[in-house]
């Protein structure tokens, strides 16, 4: 019982707060934990979330906010401006395809017909085009199709460049990787990289095979992935400004 206690003291107590940071409304999490020393902050797609000691006075709190609020600002408009845009499933709807815009096409069937791809058009066939929810699986079930040979392909490409021998390649539907590789050989690749132009899908191609031969972040690694990407800078730039 007491060890249970012990653990339940550490666990983080989380709330929701709001203040004024740089002359903006600010919400955030703010989380305190027993094991914490010092306060931390964190942004990401959920927002600003502050980590701090369980007895840290409000006074620390607030001074430490206002030295960072022009950081959490800018950084918070950076997530904000590189959220996806919400998608409404219906006719005439645009979805990304390789880097471009398909116009969504949507005819009633009763039968089980998959989607198609028409020029610049993608023509998905449902029983109630009233059920959005139906259309978005459809489009899904089409990018599932059209992914995973895409990126075998790419796969298959850049391999032997980095004289690698990849065991398999998987989808992923990982929210906040777009891909990763396991130490037996195994490319997992974000289903979501399907809407991304081709550049940027070799990038991670290039980026996890590379792990293939250098399991961790270090030179050595990222001199492997400029033998066959020379520009990886600027694609990881532009990847980075992409939310997942």
């Amino acid at each position: 019982m007491l060890e249970i206690l012990r653990k339940l003291v550490a666990l983080p107590i989380a709330e929701q707060r709001a203040t004024q940071l740089a002359g903006k409304q600010i919400t955030y999490t703010l989380k305190r934990s027993s094991k914490r020393r010092s306060i931390g902050l964190r942004i990401d797609h959920r927002g600003l979330t502050v980590s701090m000691p369980l007895r840290a006075s409000e006074k620390w709190l607030d001074t430490v906010l206002q030295e960072k609020a022009q950081w959490v600002v800018e950084k918070l408009d950076g997530w904000q401006a590189r959220a996806p845009v919400e998608i409404n499933w219906a006719e005439g709807e645009s979805i990304d395809y390789l880097g471009e815009q398909l116009t969504l096409r949507v005819e009633l069937s009763l039968l089980s017909t998959p989607a198609q791809l028409r020029k610049n058009e993608l023509w998905v066939f449902v029983k109630n085009d009233q059920e959005p929810h139906k259309i978005e699986q459809a489009v899904i079930r089409w990018y599932q199709q059209e992914a995973l040979p895409l990126f075998k392909q790419r796969v298959g490409h850049y391999a032997p460049l980095l004289n690698v021998l990849p065991r398999t390649v998987k989808l992923s539907n990982a929210k906040t990787q777009w891909g990763c590789c396991t130490a037996r050989g195994t490319v997992h690749l974000n289903l979501q990289l399907i809407k991304l132009p081709l550049h940027l899908i070799d990038y991670v191609v290039v980026h996890e095979m590379a792990h293939l031969r250098e399991m961790n972040h270090s030179t050595a690694f990222w001199q492997e992935v400029e033998s066959v990407c020379p520009d990886y800078l600027i694609r990881r730039a532009e990847l980075k400004s992409i939310a997942l």
